[in-house]
């Protein structure tokens, strides 16, 4: 039954009401840059575990994964296998290492502060290059947060594309240009909650209106057989190695993402990364189980089949033909908070590198606390607008901007930000090497198309940044003996907690 909207925007409203009540408690409890940065680090586990899951996750957890796995079936499985391997594997490999480590290296707040710290790199160069590659892919990430937002209100409200993306924009600003980041990691725990319950809802719901379970699978096998095997595509013919590796490939993308890395700098204390950890791995493969589980339910469900353009839909037309208005907009509200949960931390990202990275240091070297608060305010609501401009294109795949964005970080940043952690003999041109090598590879190989190049582009740009990194840096001479005690430092202190 197709839900009464008074009682749909009623929920919405309530909903935005509570984001807005978070975004002004934070406020009150933000000091200085460094609050608004990274919280003053002293995220507990469950609320760094469960920021970090939703603030990846996104809106394509609720749509385009969904409507991926309505198209191609179970081929949608090495997808969701790559991507709980690299959540598993980034709290295991970085989270810790990270946390210490972008203390010791002068409390840096942000990635580029980190790697220019890190490496002692005064010139400022290393800092510049970081910052425009956080600021070019997240521009295209929160475009990807929109353009779901935007598909989300037109669907659910009926008002035109423009208005429901502005809509959607004008929330996210709200509460994350007042709060900063404990505003952004507070409605996260909530946000991740909301979708973790949707997720597992609705398939469930879609199931029991069919006939239970078994009916719902033999209805799937009868539409087509191929759609239920992992190893064969949507018509029936073997998974190429390609497209396995490429679907995996996604999980390499962890090790960049600098609103995921954002966390583990967060987290009150190295001790908590264990069970944040476990918490985090738990939601991810129950969200990304229940997300393929919708797309496979609403196989059997929609008759005629829902078009390639309207597959990303699949989540919001079950509520609206399964749910009374009640849950219904609870359901729906909570593809907005998945929407919300990644771009308010994107935004929040790219404002921090803007004001520390480019204000702090070229601009107003001695701007007070105050003054870079409301810096990074003012650039969230810019960065904000341009990503706008961006969303305004409604034929836009969210999958596939997140796929451009996703790519581009972990090429550009993953094999750097790893090597810093674990390779005392890395070095600073060797750090920029793999930073400029393996965003220009993403940007290259996006291009081109056929045989090789339907490699999803983050491999090779991980392989090309990694061989940069270790070439230029054995190249170069030994890094000072100052960086190696703090290289040490950071070891002892991880191995002691």
């Amino acid at each position: 039954m197709q839900p009464d909207r008074l009682t749909v925007v009623f929920t919405f409203s309530a909903y935005l009401v509570i984001l807005g009540v978070i975004g002004w408690v934070a406020y009150r409890r933000t000091r200085g840059l460094s609050d608004f940065v990274l919280g003053g680090r002293r995220l507990g586990s469950w609320v760094a575990a469960l920021s970090a899951g939703a603030s990846d996750m996104s809106g394509w957890l609720l749509l385009g994964l969904p409507g991926y796995a309505y198209l191609a079936g179970l081929e949608s499985f090495w997808l969701a296998l790559g991507l709980a391997l690299g959540t598993w594997a980034n709290w295991r490999f970085v989270a810790a290492r990270l946390r210490v480590y972008s203390e010791l290296a002068g409390d840096a707040l942000t990635l580029p502060a980190y790697f220019a710290r890190r490496f002692a790199d005064d010139s400022g160069r290393l800092q510049v290059v970081s910052g425009i590659f956080i600021l070019l892919f997240f521009l295209f990430y929160t475009a990807s947060g929109l353009v779901a937002g935007g598909k989300l209100f037109e669907a659910v409200f009926g008002v035109p594309y423009v208005w429901a993306v502005a809509l959607g924009a004008a929330a996210i600003i709200l509460y994350t240009a007042v709060g900063g980041f404990l505003a952004v990691s507070w409605t996260d725990l909530l946000q991740a909650l909301m979708m973790a319950l949707a997720l597992v809802v609705v398939p469930l719901a879609t199931a029991s209106a069919l006939g239970g379970v078994d009916v719902t699978l033999a209805a799937v096998r009868a539409h087509n057989p191929a759609l239920l095997d992992v190893w064969t595509s949507a018509a029936g013919e073997p998974i190429a190695l390609i497209t396995i590796l490429s679907l995996m490939a996604w999980g390499l993308g962890y090790f960049g993402q600098p609103h995921i890395l954002a966390r583990f700098k967060a987290v009150s204390s190295v001790r908590l990364v264990g069970r944040a950890r476990r918490i985090a791995t738990l939601w991810v493969v129950l969200t990304l189980t229940s997300a393929v589980l919708v797309g496979l339910a609403g196989i059997p469900y929609f008759e005629p089949a829902l078009s390639d353009t309207d597959s990303e839909k699949v989540f919001i037309l079950l509520v609206e033909a399964l749910f009374h208005p009640v849950p219904a907009g609870i359901c729906l509200a909570a593809v907005l908070a998945a929407i919300m949960s990644t771009a308010d931390s994107q935004l929040l990202v790219s404002s921090s590198v803007f004001t520390d990275d480019f204000y702090l240091r070229f601009l107003r070297r001695h701007a007070s606390e105050r003054e870079l608060v409301m810096a990074g305010r003012v650039s969230v609501i810019v960065i904000a607008a341009i990503a706008f401009l961006l969303a305004l294109d409604r034929d836009s795949k969210v999958l596939d901007l997140v796929a451009y964005a996703w790519a581009g970080f972990g090429a550009a940043f993953g094999p750097s930000l790893i090597l810093s952690l674990y390779w005392p003999r890395m070095t600073a041109r060797g750090a920029m090497a793999g930073i400029v090598a393996g965003g220009l590879t993403v940007v290259a190989w996006k291009q081109a198309s056929g045989g090789l190049f339907d490699l999803y582009e983050i491999v090779p740009g991980v392989l090309v940044s990694l061989a940069a990194v270790v070439t230029v840096s054995l190249l170069d001479p030994p890094p000072a003996t100052g960086i190696r005690r703090t290289f040490d430092a950071m070891e002892a202190r991880v191995a002691g907690d």
